[in-house]
């Protein structure tokens, strides 16, 4: 659950910084998802920045689970609105 530390653009310029593609967003149930196309490299290196989390924040739980490729999400990593 993410509330206040500015998690979604922590997210969005960790993920510019590594050239991935993709896209995070808030759920209503307090969770953040994001959706990330890259390497593996690029997926553990934004796995630790994820971990982290930016100042403030109190990063409890990563999780990940494999995707399908979404072409509408190449060539840029967005902040989406909240599902």
């Amino acid at each position: 659950m993410v509330q206040g530390v500015g998690y979604r653009f922590f997210t969005q310029r960790a993920a510019e910084r590594l050239r991935l593609s993709g896209f995070v967003r808030n759920l209503r149930d307090g969770r953040v998802e994001v959706f990330a196309m890259g390497t593996a490299e690029q997926h553990s290196q934004l796995r630790r920045e994820l971990e982290h989390g930016p100042l403030g924040s109190e990063v409890i739980e990563v999780l990940e689970e494999p995707a399908t490729v979404e072409e509408q999400y190449e060539g840029g990593f967005a902040i989406n609105p909240s599902a």
